[in-house]
C-alpha cells in the first residue's frame, strides 16, 4: 500500500520507478517507500546518501517534483513540527553558535572547494552571459557587475562582509585600485585569503559581523546572509548602516526564498549548512525599512543552476584525487546537495538576488545598478 502510494505521488510528476527517462528513479531498497513518506526531504536525502535509491539526472528529478508541488502533497505530520519549532523559539544563529557553520561546513577542507571553484574561488551564484561561458568566464563577470553596482573606484574603501577565500577582495584591489577590509569567521577561508592578497591593500578580520568597526563608503556581502536567520536580519542592517558613510553603497547578494519562513530544508540543515535560513525579499525588506532606500533588486536565480551544474561537472572530474580523504556516503552527499540545489533554483522554488540600497535620508542619487548590461 505504501509502495503504492509513493508511485502514485511521483507519477504526478512524470517520474517513474524503474523507468527509462533520465530523471525516472531506481530503488534499491524497498524501505525507502515508506522513508520518504515518514520523513520527506530528509529522508529522500539520507536514502540518497545511503544508496537506497539513484537517479540518472537527479537535477531533473528534483526539478519535477517542485514544480509538480509533491511535497506540499505528503503530509508533514508530527516530525515536521519538532523540525521547526527551535528556529521558532531560539535564536540558532547568536553570536555564541554563529561558528557552527565555520567548523561544518566551510572549514571542511580547502582541498574540496579548490576542486570544483573557479580560480576566484567564488562560491556564489556566477553570472553566464551564454551557454558557451565557462564558470571562470562567468565568476569574472559576476565580480565586474558588483562592482559597477557599487560603482567602485581607486581610493574607495570596500568592506567585504564574510569575504570567503579572498577571491574578491583580490580582485577588486587589483582591477579597481581599491582598499579592502574582510571579516570572517572560517579559519581556513582567512589563511588563504591573507595568503593570497598579502601584497595588497586587503586586510582580513576574524570577526563576526555583529562586532565590525569602522566607516568604509562601499558595503558588499556575497553569499553570507543565508546565515545570519531571521531573528538576526534587523541587527545585521543596522550593522551595516553604522559602518557604511552616508554617500555610501551596500550591495547584498543572496539566495532566497519566494516565502517567508521560519526555518530551511531540514536535509540542507542537517548535512551542509546548519543553522542557515533563506530569506524572502519580505523579510529582507522589512529589516531595511527606515534605514536603506531599496535601489534595484536583480534576480540572477537561473544563472545559479548553471553555476551549480559546473560545479558538480568539476566535483567529479576531481573525485579521484579525493577519494582518499572523502567516503563514498559523503560523495553521494554532495552530488545530492548541488545537484538539488540545482533543480530547486530550475524550479523557481529559489533564487539569487543582489539587491543594492543606499543610506536613506542621505539623499545620496541613485547607483548605476544595471551597469554594465541593464538599463
Amino acid at each position: 500500500m505504501i509502495t503504492k502510494h509513493a508511485q502514485d505521488l511521483l507519477e504526478q510528476a512524470g517520474i517513474v520507478v524503474g523507468g527509462d527517462n533520465p530523471w525516472d528513479i531506481q530503488v534499491h531498497d524497498e524501505r525507502w517507500y515508506g522513508r520518504v513518506l515518514r520523513d520527506k526531504n530528509l529522508g529522500l536525502g539520507e536514502s540518497y546518501m545511503g544508496g537506497w535509491w539513484d537517479c540518472q539526472r537527479l537535477d531533473q528529478m528534483i526539478e519535477r517534483l517542485l514544480v509538480n508541488g509533491l511535497p506540499r502533497k505528503v503530509k508533514g505530520g508530527i516530525a515536521g513540527l519538532l523540525q521547526m519549532s527551535p528556529a521558532l523559539l531560539f535564536n540558532l544563529q547568536s553570536t555564541v553558535r554563529a561558528r557552527m557553520i565555520a567548523d561544518h561546513h566551510y572549514d571542511l577542507g580547502n582541498d574540496l572547494f579548490f576542486s570544483f571553484l573557479d580560480p576566484n574561488l567564488q562560491y556564489s551564484c556566477a553570472y553566464f552571459n551564454s551557454s558557451d561561458d565557462d564558470l571562470s568566464q562567468a565568476q569574472v563577470r559576476k565580480l565586474d557587475l558588483i562592482a559597477g553596482k557599487l560603482e567602485l573606484n581607486p581610493g574607495d574603501h570596500l568592506l567585504d562582509i564574510g569575504c570567503g577565500w579572498g577571491g574578491l577582495a583580490r580582485y577588486f584591489s587589483e582591477n579597481y585600485g581599491c582598499r579592502v577590509t574582510g571579516v570572517n569567521i572560517s579559519q581556513e577561508q582567512l589563511k588563504h585569503a591573507r595568503q593570497i592578497c598579502q601584497d595588497l591593500p586587503v586586510d582580513f578580520h576574524d570577526r563576526d559581523y555583529r562586532e565590525i568597526e569602522g566607516t568604509y563608503n562601499k558595503v558588499v556581502s556575497v553569499g553570507m546572509f543565508e546565515h545570519v536567520g531571521r531573528k538576526n536580519y534587523r541587527t545585521f542592517m543596522e550593522v551595516v548602516e553604522r559602518c557604511l558613510s552616508d554617500d555610501g553603497i551596500f550591495l547584498l547578494h543572496s539566495i532566497g526564498n519566494n516565502i517567508s519562513r521560519i526555518s530551511c530544508d531540514p536535509w540542507i540543515t542537517r548535512y551542509i549548512f546548519p543553522n542557515s535560513m533563506l530569506p524572502s525579499l519580505a523579510q529582507i525588506g522589512r529589516a531595511a525599512e527606515n534605514r536603506f532606500v531599496i535601489e534595484d533588486v536583480h534576480n540572477l536565480g537561473p544563472h545559479y543552476d548553471h553555476t551549480l551544474m559546473a560545479w558538480h561537472d568539476n566535483f567529479q572530474q576531481a573525485w579521484p584525487q579525493l577519494a582518499s580523504r572523502y567516503d563514498e556516503r559523503f560523495k553521494r552527499m554532495w552530488e545530492y546537495y548541488l545537484l538539488s540545489c540545482a533543480g530547486a533554483f530550475r524550479a523557481r522554488n529559489i533564487q539569487l538576488w543582489q539587491v543594492v540600497m543606499t543610506k536613506q535620508g542621505s539623499g545620496t542619487g541613485q547607483p548605476n545598478c544595471r551597469w554594465p548590461t541593464q538599463a
